[in-house]
């Protein structure tokens, strides 16, 4: 696919830049008012570089897709509200920007891939109607150079026949190739940054396989960093370089994935583990954590994870417990298992 001399520029500049390409810092989001106000992110603070993979993991409910949406400038409001933090990308904080200068950045050098394409395509519009729609937006190509850009992003995320499914409604695609469509639309303006939220959530495990082989492929290609947000382990350790485990609005551990796959810190990233099906577990019956995510506007005092946890002290019911360091980027907030097992 062509792009633009001022593409290429624009993506050398983000490759080279010394630091984080994106920073999130104290991310603090609420839904509702008053007695009814639930906090779905509650500090958050993470780092993506260039060309990295970072995932974020946990249960339903834990923030995820809530702190993407900050990023975004997508979080509804009303209900929704960010109360605190920052959020700078290549600089800039995109928390002060004006409505206005957020939407250039939005699919434009920032684009998200939604968990449920058939609920993110507009059913009464074609494929490459909507492929097209953000270059139209951002200016990016010439209108009559638009079509062939389009078929030419069709056939780099795998879809046969592109030709004649650019002409195809949503409802006539393969779950598959609808994601991949909307794959195809985050990399309409070449970004320096994609979020995929669980893309391949509502997909078999075969076409999972191929669609994060298809994010790993377009990543090397287009020296672009991936946001991938997930629950399902097996996923982190097959496309993430960083991890960052939330759980009920908070990170509870990051670090380099062979060193959370490796060693984990926090007994909720344990339970995470224990719970993947594996070969030496075929006949077994499967680990459930027990238990629920917190409900948001009514969450427990101190580490949020105490109720189901079993390494559970008395002071862990008392106060948030902070970072635990165990050296080259791994951290976890627990002082039990540090203390126990891997610190001083």
């Amino acid at each position: 696919m062509g792009t633009h001399p001022s593409d290429n520029a624009r993506h050398r500049d983000a490759a080279t830049e010394d630091g984080a390409l994106l920073s999130v810092s104290d991310l603090k989001v609420s839904f509702g008012s008053g007695t009814a106000l639930a906090t779905a992110v509650d500090g958050v603070s993470f780092d993506i570089r260039a060309n990295e993979t970072v995932c974020i993991v946990g249960e339903s409910g834990c923030g995820k897709t809530v702190t993407a949406l900050s990023t975004l400038g997508l979080v509804p409001c009303p209900p929704g509200r960010i109360d605190g933090g920052r959020i700078v990308f290549k600089g800039r904080d995109l928390l002060k920007m004006a409505p206005t200068a957020l939407q250039k950045i939005r699919g434009n050098e920032i684009a998200m891939v939604f968990q449920e394409p058939l609920s993110s395509l507009n059913p009464v519009f074609t494929v490459g109607d909507q492929i097209g729609e953000a270059m139209r937006t951002h200016d990016r190509y010439p209108q009559d150079a638009i079509p062939q850009a389009c078929i030419d992003l069709l056939t780099q995320v795998g879809i046969p026949d592109p030709v004649s499914r650019l002409k195809a409604f949503p409802h006539q695609l393969s779950g598959g190739q609808r994601q991949r469509v909307m794959i195809a639309m985050a990399l309409s303006c070449d970004p320096d940054l994609m979020i995929a939220d669980e893309p391949t959530t509502a997909l078999d495990v075969t076409v999972q396989a191929r669609i994060i082989n298809l994010l790993k492929d377009i990543q090397t290609r287009r020296r672009m960093a991936i946001q991938y947000i997930t629950h399902d382990l097996g996923v982190v350790a097959a496309i993430a370089e960083r991890v960052y485990v939330m759980y009920a609005g908070i990170i509870v551990e990051e670090g380099p994935t062979g060193a959370i796959f490796k060693f984990s810190g926090h007994p909720y990233t344990r339970a995470l583990l224990a719970a993947l099906p594996s070969r030496n577990k075929r006949g077994q019956r499967l680990y459930a954590i027990p238990g629920s995510v917190p409900n948001p506007s009514n969450k427990p005092p101190g580490c949020p994870f105490h109720p189901r946890c079993g390494d559970a002290v008395a002071t862990c019911r008392d106060s948030l417990p902070e970072m635990c360091d165990y050296g080259n980027g791994h951290k976890a907030r627990c002082p039990v298992v540090f203390q126990r097992e891997g610190g001083v």
